[in-house]
């Protein structure tokens, strides 16, 4: 795990967000870096690649795949995790709470 996605981790492990996520759980094909199954919920970490050449693209195609199935995918970029991880708590809150 990259430092942002250990940090981000130390939040959603252990049901401290009321549900339970799994880290790299496969799903559709996909690993996502965490997934909770009972809200079927997607958090990815992206690092700096994510933003360049076929990646964006290749994301967005990963996201459209899995909003098919029923999954909700949320984004965060590993500075807005190590900068500001209480509003990335406060997303995924508000996303668990809207399923």
């Amino acid at each position: 795990m990259t430092p942002a996605e250990s940090a981000l981790w130390e939040y959603l492990r252990h049901k401290n967000l009321g549900v339970r996520f799994r880290r790299q759980h496969p799903i559709y094909g996909y690993i996502p870096d965490f997934v909770c199954l009972e809200k079927q919920l997607v958090v990815e970490v992206d690092g700096g690649y994510h933003y360049i050449g076929d990646h964006p693209m290749n994301d967005e195609e990963r996201t459209r795949y899995l909003n098919q199935y029923g999954f909700e995918v949320i984004r965060f970029t590993n500075e807005e995790v190590i900068c500001n991880i209480e509003k990335v708590i406060d997303t995924i809150k508000q996303a668990i709470n809207n399923q």
